[in-house]
Order: C-alpha cells, then structure tokens, then sequence
C-alpha cells in the first residue's frame, strides 16, 4: 500500500506547501540549563530505505535532547533505545561520544524514558545501527561544532584554527585549550551549526568506535543493583497476578471471587473483560495482594475459574499437521514467485529429491518473566515497562483505558530477555486495567508457567519440497509448497514466506508456493523472525541437493551463488521505492562463505569417527553470515559441538567489538537450543509445556568449547547483529548430523529424534 510521508517545518510539523523546510534551527538546538551547562538537541532524518522495506512506513522523527554537559566536564548521553541485553545502552551512546570528540571516562549513560522527542524507540530486528548511525553521530559532530564556536568566541579567533581531543577544544597556534566543563555554557548560546556543513570523521581517526567498551550497568547487575522491571518498587505498592484461560481466546464464564478476596492479605480479586484489542487484553481474573506470594497462593490453591474455552479448544499441533499434508496435495492457495518450468525439469532430472520439512512452535522463555508496574492517579497513568516497543504499548494501553496519551507517561526498565516477546505489550495493558481499577501503585509479575502458556509463539511451519539436479550436478529445478497458518490470503504474524528468499532468482527452474490454513494460537516474531526457522529448510535441502549431485556443499553452494540471477520480483503497483525489496548481494555471502571455509580448514582437516562439519549460510536483517559447525555423534545420538565458526558482513563498522562477539556467540547458543529441545506442543487449543524441564535450554556443560567470531569489513553501511548469527546454525548442525551419521533430520526438534547433547 502506498504511503505519502508529510513533509515538516522547522518545527517537526507538516507545513501548507508540502516542502520541506529544515533550517539550522531544525537541525541542532541549544540551551542553558540550571548550573551553566548545555544540552543539544537535533533532528532524525526519516529512516533509510532498507529500514522501511522491514518495518513499514518511515516516520519523520521529532527533536530531542541527547547530549548534557555540565561544567565540572561531565557528559551525559541519553541512551533511547530499550537495552534487552543487546548492547545499545552501550553503543549509541559511542556513536555520539565518537563525533563529540569526547573522552570516554566523562561520559555518563542515561535510560531515555518513552518520548516523541526521542524518535522511534524500538529493540528489535536488529534496527538500532541502521537506523542510527548517521543521525547520531551527526548529534555528537553538531554539538562538537558548537563547543569550537564557543572557544573561538572566547579567544577571538576563527574557528577554523581550533580543533578538538578528548573532551578539550585546542587553539592550534597558539597551544591554549578549555575544556568543555569551561566551554559548556557560552556553546549554550551559540547558533546551531547547518547540517551540511558538518564534517563526520574518517574512520582511521575513531578513538571509541570500533574500541570494545564495557557495558555501564556491569557493576549494578553483578551486584542485585535494581535496574530490571521484576526489580521495580515503590511505597504503596500492591503485587498483581493475571489468570487468563489456558485455551487461546478463551474467556472467563465465573469464579469464585469471593472465596479468593478472603485469604490473607488479598486486596482484590475481579474479572476483566477482554479489551478492544483481544490481542493485547486478553479476558481473565486479577488478583491483587500485599505481597506477590499471597497473590499467587491464591491462584494456585484457591481460585476456581470456569472458562468459555471457544473454538480454538479443537485445535492441535496433531491436527495442523495432518491438515499440511493434505493442503500440500492441493493446488496451492498462492503463488509466491514462478520462474520457468519446475515441474518439467524435475521430470527430466539426473537426480530428483523430495523431501518433507517442518518445525513446530516455539515459546521466547525469556529469562525475565512478563512484568509490568503502573500507577494510575487522578486520570493519569504510569508506567515501568521492560518493553521492546513501549510506543506501540504506549497506544494500546490509552486505547485499552480510553485515556489520552499525553496522559500516560511510560519509564524504560531494562530487560532481562525479550527475544521478540516484548514487542507484544499485552502485560503492559493488564497492569495498566488493574492499577486503574486497585487506585495504587501495582506490579503484575507472571510466573513462568503463564509466561510459557500465553506466549505470541514463533509460528510452526510445513514445508513440502522438491528438487533436481543435472548430470553435472548443477541444481535445474525448485519447487517448494509452503503450507503454514493464515487466513484470507494473509499470512499469520511472522509466518510468511517471501517469493525472493534465497535460492530463489538463482534457479532458472523455480516455484515458490504457499497454502494456509487457519489457526487461533497467538503467534509473533521471534529473534530472526522467519529466518530462523526458514534457514534450516533451504540450507538443509540445498545440502540434501550437493549429496545428490556428488559434490562437496561448500563448493555447491558457491557454484549456487555465481550463478546470474534473475531480477528481483517488481513490487505491486504503486508501492514507494523505500518498500521495494531488499534485493540478496550473491559476492557479499560468496565471500563470507569462502572466508568461514577457510578459517574452519574445511575439506583439509581430518575427523576421528563419528565426526563431521556442517555448512551453512542465511541472509537476515541485512547480515551475511555463513557459519561451520565441527560436530561428534556417538552411537547413542549423543551429539557433542566441538567448535563453530561464524563469519559475518555486517557493513564497513563493529561499533563495539566485544560486544558483537557476544551477541554472535549468544546466537549461536541459543540457535543449538531451538534445535535439540525447544517445541511447543498445542493439544486442545492450549500449550503442553509448561516449564523449561519440557523445553530445555542449551546447558554450559553442552556448549562449544569455542565459538569463533570474524568480521568482513566491506564498503557498505553499518547493520545490526541481534538476528542474523543464528539462523544459520540450525542448519550448519544438521547438515554436520548427516555428514556424520547418514541420517537426515527434516523437522525439528532434534531430540523427537532420539538425539540429545553428550
């Protein structure tokens, strides 16, 4: 669908002739503030092109204070983005103390709370590099001009003659200095630079980008320091807890609200209805109480809920199954993208394999539960909320309340996990109805059993495929029905498939195609939304292809990638260019490929029995990574990952190297996890599992004992890292199971298999 952006006055604001006007002003403000210091402020651009085609319609982003210097030196940056473990409450503050020209020991880092002043403010989709890494370094390179002003001013001489190191401005000829504690309030009074004629730095002379730096609340989570929503409190504050009904978009019929309200220290016990968005308030029972003890005590051991369980109660994971089978015989719903003849020269193949993949649901199992606290107060509300998306729970939570929402002010705790499940809000807008409706402060804390039960799940998915290769071995034809849940010719959140995933437009021959079926099991994205799962389909059937060709899957798979592609499928009729699709870069994943051979020793290093190494690459969140996997199986399915290899192109900067190491090994983790144990099971239109001793995580003692790490540094922009290290893993394991044993694996979870980690 088409979307006409506003264009803004200086002021943020759609003007009467649609131009657009940005004048300096516009650009960088500056003002005193209480004690003789300095705060600037500036204008985002709209988000790139690429930022767009991943998340929809770009936004023009209001001004907003980053950047506090007082005059005893010290630099406050204001970091915007939720921090849920991925190191931006680190990094974006490094870009703007990088064009400051700061010295990293006076910076001090600050939680921005939710305002329109600092833009979007979202962790997810490994968006915070792209979207930032111009607009904040022009932060820190416009308040750095303003502070030369000010010395120049003050030594009446050009600008032009001052430069800047580490917190100082310096008089070139004549050796003076002042620092910018000195300098910070006459900066205040400067005219804000034009953005055009601001300088950013190269590269070769960044002293904090590209340095590994710690992350600032290292000491405060070390030491129980309060910095997560579970951790949140205040005088007066009631504990909360949210039964919901255990089949998806069931509603309470009656409770026994009474009994429950006369156990110790229960204040409240009422029904909510569900909200006008089910989907963030789903109908249930609150029970408030002096202690969050007393209010689960109540729930376990007192309350007696009789629930209207709806049509979802005859839904299963059995059923969805056998339903994908029989969907696949059919025609298919949808026509994703159609190249050639896939299904002649299947017939005409040297080799043909057919193939059945699936995957099942899984849960985020973050290791904070849901939370959220909230006061509500004279028709105003606040809000604490370990959230990846407080805005979009920002407008749920006033729509729910039926309150404005300059009426609602949302705090930023840190997040203990999210994993895309915070980008749902749905805890947020059930603290928010229980406080108004308690008239005190309230924490609604879940317990992990409810955190599994009513999870937005990474959707299950069937995948029915065919391929075959020529006498020489080259891939001449793809055919692949993808049947998943959807309805009305719209795919389920986060269960799509694109017509441009790869191999498509590198097979002459190729059909992608789609069926859906309907499904009332809440779904929603999950780290690497899509790849995740769908890179263990398409690298584990080109891998089923190179064995059937005869030929070594790395070197497949870099014959695969020089092939000449075909155009990237043209978007519908009058989409805007910055929602076309992000077109697969074949040399960028031929040299992350070529290099993650190389650094693993693949083909030249002998294994004992029962060894073997696994390939396999994925393109995700603008990242190319391709990644080894050096696995042991014993006789028993025991399987033991000696080392992984990852090499990545994540653009032309690692703005935080220690940190990228981390997220990339952390990746590959929690890919190992998807892989061995983790599946929810639907039976009666509700969850099996219930807690991690039926969906086990990855243990320290199965971990790699290495996990190598390697950047390219290419001439493209920056990008993020929180998704694109993991989908590869899945298959890179797998395909290493079946160079090992012979048995191929074509649904996950490993452990359905007999499989387990030694």
């Amino acid at each position: 669908m088409a979307t006409t952006l506003p264009k803004l006055d200086s002021q943020g604001s759609p003007n009467s002739n649609g131009k657009s006007v940005m004048n300096r002003r516009a650009f960088l403000r500056a003002s005193a503030l209480v004690g003789g210091g300095m705060m600037l402020a500036y204008y985002i651009e709209p988000v790139t092109k690429v930022m767009a085609a991943q998340f929809g319609p770009p936004v023009t982003l209001l001004p907003t204070s980053f950047i506090t210097i007082t005059p005893d030196g010290t630099i406050t940056i204001i970091a915007k983005n939720p921090e849920i473990g991925q190191g931006v409450k680190t990094m974006l503050p490094m870009m703007i103390a990088e064009e400051l020209d700061a010295d990293w020991k006076d910076v001090r880092i600050e939680q921005g709370d939710l305002n329109a002043k600092y833009g979007l403010q979202i962790a997810g989709g490994s968006t915070s590099t792209p979207m930032n890494w111009d607009p904040l370094r022009q932060v820190g390179a416009g308040g750095r001009a303003m502070l030369i002003a000010a010395a120049a001013q003050t030594w009446g001489v050009p600008a032009s003659e001052c430069s800047t190191t580490a917190s100082r401005v310096h008089h070139d000829p004549t050796g003076h200095s002042l620092t910018y504690g000195e300098l910070a309030s006459k900066a205040a009074t400067m005219p804000p630079p034009d953005p055009k004629a601001l300088k950013l730095k190269d590269p070769k002379d960044y002293r904090i980008i590209g340095k590994t730096t710690p992350n600032p609340d290292i000491h405060k989570i070390v030491t129980g320091k309060p910095l997560y929503g579970i951790d949140f409190t205040m005088p007066g504050m009631l504990y909360a807890n949210y039964e919901k009904c255990p089949v998806f978009g069931g509603k309470v019929k009656s409770a026994n609200l009474e009994e429950v309200k006369a156990l110790p220290g229960i204040r409240h016990a009422f029904i909510v209805e569900p909200g006008p968005d089910p989907s963030a308030l789903a109908g249930g029972v609150a029970i408030v109480a002096d202690s969050w003890y007393q209010a689960r005590y109540a729930r376990d051991n007192k309350l007696k809920v009789e629930w209207d369980e709806g049509p979802t109660a005859a839904q299963s994971s059995q059923l969805y199954a056998s339903t994908s089978v029989e969907l696949a015989k059919k025609e298919p719903g949808q026509v994703l993208r159609k190249d050639g003849d896939a299904d002649t020269a299947i017939g005409s193949a040297a080799h043909v394999v057919e193939a059945a993949y699936s995957y099942p649901f899984l849960s985020h199992v973050p290791l904070e539960p849901q939370n959220c606290s909230a006061y509500y107060k004279n028709g105003k509300l606040e809000v604490w909320a370990p959230s990846q998306t407080p805005s979009t729970g920002l407008s749920q939570t006033a729509r729910a309340l039926g309150i404005d929402q300059k009426d609602i002010t949302v705090h930023l705790t840190r997040i203990g996990g999210g994993f895309g499940r915070r980008l749902t809000d749905d805890y947020m807008v059930e603290a928010a109805i229980i406080a108004k409706q308690v008239g005190a402060p309230v924490k609604l804390l879940w317990t992990r059993e409810q955190d599994m039960a009513h999870d937005y799940y990474r959707p299950a998915g069937f995948h029915f495929l065919k391929g075959g290769v020529d006498k020489n071995g080259k891939i001449v034809a793809w055919r692949n029905h993808f049947v998943t849940f959807g309805d009305n010719g719209r795919f389920a959140q986060s269960a799509g498939l694109s017509g441009e995933e790869f191999p498509s437009r590198f097979i002459s021959n190729f059909s992608q195609l789609a069926s859906m079926m309907p499904s009332g099991v809440p779904m929603g994205a999950m780290r690497a939304p899509g790849s995740n799962a769908i890179a263990f389909v398409m690298q584990s059937f080109i891998d089923e292809l190179a064995h059937a060709a005869g030929k070594d899957p790395v070197q497949f798979r870099l014959d695969l990638l020089a092939s000449t592609p075909l155009p990237v499928a043209a978007p519908p009729p009058g989409t805007p260019v910055a929602f076309a699709p992000v077109a697969f870069d074949a040399p960028r994943m031929r040299a992350a490929l070529t290099t993650v051979a190389e650094r693993s020793g693949w083909g030249k290093r002998k294994l004992p029995a029962g060894s073997a190494m696994g390939v396999a690459f994925h393109f995700s969140h603008r990242g190319y990574f391709a990644e080894v996997a050096d696995v042991h199986v014993s006789p028993s399915k025991a399987v033991k990952v000696n080392k992984v290899w990852v090499v990545g192109d994540i653009g032309s900067q690692v703005i935080n190297p220690g940190a990228a190491q981390n997220i990339t090994q952390g990746a590959v983790i929690d890919a190992m996890s998807h892989a061995m144990g983790y599946e929810i099971t639907i039976d009666a239109g509700r969850a099996v599992q219930s807690n991690f001793h039926q969906y086990p995580p990855l243990r320290i003692t199965s971990a790699p004992v290495d996990i190598d790490v390697y950047f390219l540094k290419t001439d493209n922009p920056p990008t993020g890292l929180g998704e694109p290290g993991l989908p590869p893993m899945i298959p890179a394991l797998t395909n290493a199971i079946f160079a090992a044993t012979g048995q191929r694996v074509r649904s996950l979870p490993l452990q359905q298999h007999g499989y387990s980690w030694a």
